[in-house]
């Protein structure tokens, strides 16, 4: 009688060990090797691409026409074509193939090339590394976060996202309860060294209208459309920088909260009464209320811009 169970298993073995070299082979710039991990990556990077660009895409979609595999906007006939559909390809293609990637594969648990990569394209790190190279940042994460374990990290990379304590919990297999305990002191710890702002994500801000208008919102800039960003640009995103740390740790969490997350003012308000947060001398942070927090907005936006002036 044929084991059923005996073949299944040297099928599985022939077929780990042929990845494994197909895999060797690729990170060693074996052309044929090559060809055959790029068109098993092709569908996780198409979809990935489309699932970040789409996320970003701001005002491009009617400036410039799309390069992505189902296209989206409608930008005038003579539109110039938008590069970071393609930009984001390669750079995907470059991070889940690289050398040093393939060559630490090892067909764990029958994983094939298809499963080790879509677990790293599906992953927080993944998507923190296309950011970097998206908004040409980079993430620091302090080493008294590091300390707190390999969930720590997790979770910090989750709470710049934005996700919930659900969403967090199912990443890291613990509960939401213990999840919910490793946020409050990762946000106590980032508080009590004035780095809260690490947790906020990055972006672009126009300070060109009145800050006199107590309910205007200061317009964030479109991305560009090529990824070589112009030196004009490089500049400008450095001085914001440099005005932007001068700006105390309640200062940059409301106006990243307000302004550029657009969050209601009363989730603003609640998120500062969980923190203990105050920004107004006198008050405590369950005394604040909306007219002040708009009022405080106002009065960080003109100094926001004071500092951005003085600073070219």
């Amino acid at each position: 009688m044929v084991n059923k169970s005996a073949i299944l298993a040297t099928n599985l073995a022939k077929q780990n060990k042929e990845y494994i070299q197909l895999a060797r082979k690729a990170a060693e710039n074996d052309a044929p090797a090559r060809k055959k991990v790029n068109a098993l990556l092709a569908p996780i990077i198409h979809y990935q691409t489309n699932r970040f660009c789409k996320r970003f895409c701001k005002e491009n979609k009617s400036l410039f026409k799309c390069t992505l595999k189902s296209p989206i906007g409608l930008p005038p006939a003579d539109a110039n074509l938008c590069e970071w559909g393609n930009g984001s390809y390669a750079w995907m293609l470059n991070d889940l193939s690289s050398a040093s990637r393939l060559n630490k594969y090892q067909a764990k648990n029958n994983a094939t090339i298809f499963d080790y990569c879509y677990v790293i394209a599906n992953s927080l790190p993944f998507y923190e590394r296309w950011k970097n190279w998206r908004f040409g940042r980079n993430i620091y994460i302090p080493s008294y976060i590091q300390t707190l374990g390999k969930a720590a990290i997790t979770v910090f990379y989750a709470l710049r996202s934005q996700q919930s304590i659900e969403q967090i919990s199912q990443q890291t297999s613990q509960s939401t309860k213990q999840i919910r305990a490793l946020s409050r002191e990762i946000i106590k710890l980032l508080v009590q060294k004035n780095k809260l702002f690490l947790l906020n994500p990055s972006h672009n801000i126009s300070f060109t209208q009145s800050s006199d208008d107590d309910t205007a919102q200061p317009t964030i800039e479109s991305e560009t459309a090529t990824y070589d960003a112009t030196v004009e640009n490089d500049e400008e995103s450095l001085l914001l920088s440099k005005a932007w740390q001068q700006l105390n740790t309640v200062e940059q969490f409301v106006i990243e909260a307000l302004v550029i997350e657009e969050q209601d003012a009363d989730i603003v308000l609640n998120s500062l009464k969980k923190l203990n947060l105050s920004f107004k001398q006198g008050v405590s942070a369950d005394g604040l209320d909306r007219q002040q927090l708009y009022y405080f907005r106002r009065k960080t936006l003109a100094k926001l811009h004071t500092l951005l002036n003085h600073a070219r």
